[in-house]
């Protein structure tokens, strides 16, 4: 008998859990997301831009020492200054 039962309350979630999912999804005003996701979007862009323009710095920092040192190497002389010109660009 219980078995019998245990069968009946297993329908009745199965018919009436996916009703009361879907009733929830309809009657949500999602209004403020749009305007959460907006300013996301935009903090995440100017960060962005932060980012790249730190990464030039330091890429132009690299490009400087690089240069001064192959400028060194053309001065006293020494081999493989090709090899770091090309590493350098």
């Amino acid at each position: 008998m219980t078995r019998h039962n245990g069968k009946r309350i297993l329908s009745a979630l199965c018919t009436l859990l996916p009703c009361s999912v879907f009733a929830k999804s309809g009657g949500v005003n999602y209004s403020w997301g749009a305007d959460a996701l907006a300013s996301m979007h935009d903090y995440v862009v100017t960060m962005m831009l932060y980012v790249q323009y730190i990464i030039y710095a330091v890429a132009g920092g690299f490009a400087v020492i690089a240069a001064f040192q192959i400028y060194i190497k053309m001065n006293t002389g020494e081999d493989g200054i090709t090899k770091h010109i090309l590493t350098l660009v």
